[in-house]
C-alpha cells in the first residue's frame, strides 16, 4: 500500500479524472464502463469464459435464511443456490450471529454484519480469477483470505398465531467481499420481498446476481435487482485517498434506481459520536493493534462502531482479527475470554451483559449508549478506570489506563463541537472526521514509506544476466533516525512523543502486515524490471556464443520468469509478456527440430 509521499516508489501513477455519467442513460443493466486500468499490465481474463455461478460466487458464498425453532432454536432453513457448501462449524456460527442476544430487544427491522472463521479445506475454483480482481483493490477492500462477512438483515414482529408469539427470521448474505454499505443496501431491497414472497423470491434475486459483472476496482457498475438498478464503483489502490470517483450526472438516469458513493464506508461521526472526545486516542490503540472490546445495546451499534474503528486508520489495513458482533457461543469465545494469557490483538463487538464480567479484564473497553441521531451536545467523559465497569448498563465512555502518545488535538474536538451546535448536516461531519483521521494517518505512515522506499536498489543495479538484487533490510535504528528531520511534523500539527509510537507500533500487527505487503510490492517491482531488462536484450546475438545446453537452459529460464510474470501478476510494462514470448519463440527456431519439439514448437497465428 502506498500514500502519496514525495519519495513513493516506483512510477508516479496518474489519478483517474473525476467521472461524468458519460451519457448514463444509455448504459443498459449489468453493463460495465471501463476505466483506464491501473499499472499491472494487460486485461486479463475473458470473463466470457465464466460458468454459471461464477459471477453470482464473484459477489457473495452463498444467502441464508435463518429461523428460530422451538426446538432447535436458531436453525439455517434455506442456503441458496442450493450447491453451495457451509460445514456444519460454519452453520453454527451463522445461526448464532444472526440474531440479536435476547436483551437487546430489536423489535422490527435490524441490520447489521458479523465475521468468522472460514472452515479449512475449502478451495475457490475461481482462485486464479479472484486474485486478478483484487490486485487492484486498496488494502482495506480486498477478499478476505480466512474469514466470511455475514450481512443481516434481522425482522421481529408480533406474531399471535406463533406459539413463541414473535416471528422471528434473518436473511444473510456471506461474502468474502468486505462492501457493509453495498450488502446493507442490497438486503434493504431482497429482505422485505423475500418476508412477503419466500423462496422464489430467494431465486429471482441469485439470478439477477449471477448476471452481474464481476466487482473489477475501477469500474462504474450498474446491477440489476429484483427490478431495483443499483449503481456502484469499486474504488483502486490508485484512487486519491479521501475522494469519490463515482460523479452523479445532471439529467436523471433512466435506468439507475440507487447511486451508491461509497461501498463500504460507515458513518464515522454517529459511530463516534458517543465518545466524540477520545477519537484520537482510540485511534493510535487501533493503530497499535491493541485488545478493544466494544460494549454496545445492539447488534446493529456494535458492529457499526468495530467498522467505524477498524476504518479510522485508512488508507492502512487493520491486520488483526476483529469481530463486529461476537456472542458466548462464538467458536473462538474461550480462546478470545481466557484469563490465563493477555487478551489478543482484537476488537470485539458484543451486547450480552455477561461480557462485562468475562472481559473485565481487557485493557480498553468501549461503552456505546443508543446511537439517536446526535442533535444534542456530548458531555465532555474524562477516561474512566477499568475498575468502575461493573456491568452493560455502566455510563457511556472508555474505560483504560492507556495514557496517549500525542497531545490532544483541541482542533478537531472543537470544529465537530461548532457543527452540533450549527446543525451541521451529519454528512459534512462524518466527512470532516474521516478527512482528520486519513490526514492524521498519512502523516504517521509517509515517513515509513519513505525510509521502505530507500531500500530498493537502484535500478542501474539490475542486471539482466544476473538475479535481481535484494532489498536492503529494514533497521529500526536507522528509521528513527530519519524522523528528525523528516518526521510526521512536516504534515502534522500535532505534538507528542512521536517516537514512542512508532516504537510501539515497529511491534504491532499492524506494521507487520504493512511492511510484508509494500516488502511483496517492492520485490514483484524488482522483477517486474529485471523482466524488462531482459526483453531489452538482443537474446539471438547472445545464443550465438552459447552451447544448445547453455541455450536449453536459457529457454527454461526465460519460461520460469514468464510463467511468474503471470501467476504474480507483476507490474511490467504493458507489451513486456508478449514481447518475452516472441524472444523465446524466436530462441527455441534457431535450435534444432528435435530440441524444438521437446521445448514445445511455438503455434503459428
Amino acid at each position: 500500500m502506498a500514500l502519496q509521499g514525495p519519495e513513493e516508489l516506483g512510477e508516479q501513477v496518474e489519478e483517474p479524472e473525476d467521472l461524468d455519467d458519460q451519457d448514463a442513460s444509455s448504459i443498459s443493466p449489468a453493463e460495465e464502463i471501463t476505466l483506464p486500468p491501473g499499472p499491472g499490465g494487460d486485461e486479463e481474463p475473458e470473463e466470457a469464459l465464466l460458468l454459471p455461478w461464477d459471477r453470482f460466487s464473484a459477489w457473495l458464498h452463498c444467502i441464508c435464511v435463518v429461523g428460530f425453532d422451538l426446538e432447535l432454536g436458531q436453525a439455517v432453513e434455506v442456503i441458496y443456490p442450493h450447491h453451495s457448501k457451509l460445514s456444519e462449524k460454519e452453520k453454527t456460527s451463522i445461526c448464532y450471529l444472526s440474531f440479536p442476544d435476547s436483551n437487546s430487544g430489536c423489535l422490527g427491522d435490524t441490520q447489521f454484519c458479523f465475521r468468522f472463521r472460514q472452515g479449512s479445506n475449502r478451495k475457490s475454483s475461481l482462485g486464479c480469477f479472484l486474485e486478478t480482481t483484487d490486485r487492484d483493490a486498496p488494502p482495506c477492500l480486498k477478499r478476505e483470505q480466512g474469514h466470511y462477512y455475514g450481512y443481516v438483515y434481522f425482522r421481529q414482529v408480533r406474531d399471535k398465531s406463533l406459539k413463541r408469539g414473535y416471528f422471528q427470521k434473518s436473511l444473510v448474505l456471506i461474502s468474502k467481499l468486505p462492501y457493509v454499505t453495498f450488502f446493507h443496501s442490497l438486503l434493504k431491497i431482497m429482505a422485505p420481498e423475500y418476508f412477503e414472497k419466500q423462496e422464489p423470491c430467494l431465486e429471482a434475486a441469485c439470478n439477477d446476481i449471477d448476471r452481474w459483472p464481476t466487482p473489477h476496482p475501477g469500474r462504474i457498475l450498474t446491477l440489476p435487482i429484483m427490478g431495483v438498478v443499483i449503481k456502484v464503483r469499486i474504488p483502486t489502490c490508485y484512487d486519491k485517498p479521501g475522494t469519490s470517483q463515482l460523479v452523479q450526472s445532471a439529467q436523471s438516469d433512466s435506468l439507475v434506481s440507487i447511486v451508491l458513493p461509497t461501498i463500504h464506508e460507515v458513518d464515522l461521526f454517529r459511530c463516534f459520536y458517543p465518545v466524540f472526545f477520545h477519537i484520537q486516542m482510540l485511534w493510535e490503540l487501533v493503530l497499535l493493534g491493541e485488545a478493544l472490546v466494544v460494549m454496545a445495546p445492539s447488534p446493529a451499534e456494535s458492529s457499526d462502531t468495530v467498522l467505524a474503528l477498524v476504518s479510522c486508520i485508512s488508507p492502512l489495513r487493520y491486520c488483526s482479527d476483529f469481530r463486529p458482533y461476537f456472542t458466548i457461543h462464538d467458536s473462538e469465545f474461550k480462546e478470545y475470554t481466557t484469563r490465563t494469557q493477555a487478551p489478543p490483538s482484537v476488537i470485539l463487538g458484543v451486547t450480552n451483559p455477561f461480557f462485562a464480567k468475562t472481559l473485565q479484564h481487557w485493557p480498553h473497553i468501549i461503552r456505546i449508549g443508543d446511537m439517536k441521531q446526535a442533535g444534542e451536545m456530548a458531555k465532555q467523559m474524562k477516561v474512566k478506570k477499568l475498575k468502575n465497569l461493573k456491568t452493560l448498563d455502566s455510563k457511556p465512555g472508555v474505560y483504560t489506563a492507556y495514557k496517549p502518545y500525542l497531545n490532544k488535538d483541541e482542533e478537531i474536538i472543537k470544529q465537530l463541537q461548532k457543527g452540533v451546535q450549527q446543525k451541521r448536516p451529519s454528512a459534512a461531519q462524518n466527512a470532516i472526521l474521516r478527512r482528520y483521521f486519513l490526514e492524521l494517518t498519512q502523516s504517521f505512515i509517509i515517513p515509513l514509506e519513505r525510509y521502505v522506499a530507500s531500500l530498493m536498489p537502484l535500478q542501474k543495479s539490475i542486471s539482466p544476466w544476473k538475479s535481481p538484487p535484494q532489498l536492503r533490510p529494514f533497521i529500526q535504528q536507522d528509521f528513527m533516525k530519519t524522523l528528525e528531520k523528516a518526521g510526521p511534523q512536516l504534515t502534522s500539527r500535532l505534538k507528542g512523543d512521536w517516537i514512542g509510537l512508532y516504537r510501539h507500533f515497529l511491534k504491532s500487527p499492524n506494521f507487520d502486515g504493512w511492511f510484508r505487503n509494500r516488502r511483496r510490492e517492492m520485490t514483484q517491482k524488482l522483477e517486474a524490471l529485471h523482466l524488462e531488462a531482459l526483453c531489452e536484450e538482443d537474446l539471438q546475438q547472445r545464443i550465438q556464443k552459447h552451447t544448445e545446453v547453455e541455450t536449453v537452459d536459457l529457454v527454461l529460464k526465460l519460461k520460469d520468469k514468464l510463467s511468474q510474470a503471470e501467476r504474480e501478476q507483476l507490474p511490467v510494462r504493458p507489451g513486456t509478456l508478449p514481447k518475452l514470448r516472441a524472444h523465446i519463440d524466436a530462441v527455441i527456431l534457431a535450435l534444432p527440430e528435435d530440441l524444438q519439439g521437446i521445448l514445445h514448437k511455438p503455434s503459428t497465428p
